[in-house]
């Protein structure tokens, strides 16, 4: 008990394990704010129209499509059509039709939609007759909120590998390893020390970004439960790991960027290219594609999916587990 509590204590003066474990969280706030934020207007197409050139018809007409600034002056639609940092369709009288102007750096579907709108207002009679069905627009993020979340539900299980990684070489580098290796504690109570503080910080820190990010039923909660400690249980496995092998602190830290990009990667990849057979068997032995795959099913209410991830990850657990026993007990042979 000792031992666990003086590694709880030495989180506290590890700056990078504290941002591992608040970086998810604040992640997660933001993307659940994100959720609140009408961007919907983004894609609305802006007309500009000098005042008392277009009738109140046309201009009614044109709200259809989007929204509408009157000018005072055609120099100042003609300013505010050039100004860069707007996607402005100006639209002027032309007889019995209209005409418009763009500044050219616009986006190819403002173009295609200032060639179409004169032809679309000429035949405007003809196309009220014609039935047509608004359907909702999605907001824009929606597609990509799940993918989000579950990208912050994987930093925040890694937090418990980063801290052990660091954690570990922290102490070669202090001699304090050394005072480990002569005190009474067996094998087995180092490694449950080593594994215990990153593996609950990891859990408590993918806790709280699952609790801000989802709102699951009381089974996906429990499953959404068990997928974060198998999941963090893996990552800090692979700590140790990171740990015994790292000889100073810079290996250490290039060996958990490459690892984390890797637990990235490879899921976002596999999700986004539509992996299937053998490619997808591969991405696999990433523990971290069977997180992924289990956060996405929960999250689109597809629990009987994730039985097949929480198998993949047990299996992970217990081949990490074996084999940095069978690592360890070599190299204490060999020393």
């Amino acid at each position: 008990m000792c031992g666990l509590i003086y590694q709880l204590k030495s989180i506290w003066k590890d700056k990078f394990c504290i941002m591992s474990f608040l970086l998810p969280i604040i992640v997660a706030a933001a993307l659940n704010f994100a959720q609140t934020i009408d961007l919907s207007s983004l894609g609305e197409f802006h007309f500009g129209a000098v005042e008392n050139n277009l009738s109140a018809g046309t201009i009614s007409w044109l709200e259809r499509y989007g929204s509408v600034t009157v000018y005072e002056t055609t120099e100042e639609l003609t300013a505010s059509i050039n100004e860069p940092s707007t996607d402005l369709i100006g639209v002027e009288n032309d007889g019995n039709s209209i005409k418009t102007m763009v500044a050219g750096d616009e986006l190819d579907i403002y173009h295609h939609a200032a060639d179409t709108l004169p032809g679309l207002y000429t035949e405007r009679e003809k196309a009220r007759k014609i039935n047509v069905s608004i359907l909702e627009r999605s907001d824009v993020l929606a597609g990509m909120q799940n993918i989000f979340i579950a990208m912050t539900l994987i930093v925040a299980m890694f937090m418990g590998c980063t801290f052990n990684a660091m954690n570990i070489i922290s102490e070669k580098e202090n001699g304090v390893d050394l005072i480990n290796q002569i005190l009474p504690m067996t094998h087995s109570q180092y490694v449950i020390q080593k594994i215990f503080v990153g593996f609950v910080c990891g859990c408590l820190s993918a806790v709280m970004t699952a609790f801000i990010c989802f709102r699951l039923s009381p089974t996906s909660t429990l499953l959404m439960l068990a997928l974060i400690i198998l999941s963090a249980f893996v990552a800090a496995l692979i700590g140790l790991f990171i740990g015994k092998f790292s000889e100073n602190l810079m290996v250490g830290v290039v060996y958990v960027k490459v690892v984390m990009i890797v637990f990235m990667a490879v899921p976002l990849l596999s999700y986004l290219l539509g992996a299937k057979g053998l490619v997808l068997t591969l991405c696999y032995f990433v523990p971290s594609n069977a997180t992924f795959e289990g956060v996405m099913n929960l999250a689109n209410n597809i629990e009987p999916m994730i039985a097949k991830d929480m198998l993949i990850l047990m299996a992970h657990c217990i081949v990490w587990f074996l084999l940095y026993l069978l690592i360890s007990k070599w190299r204490k042979k060999n020393t």
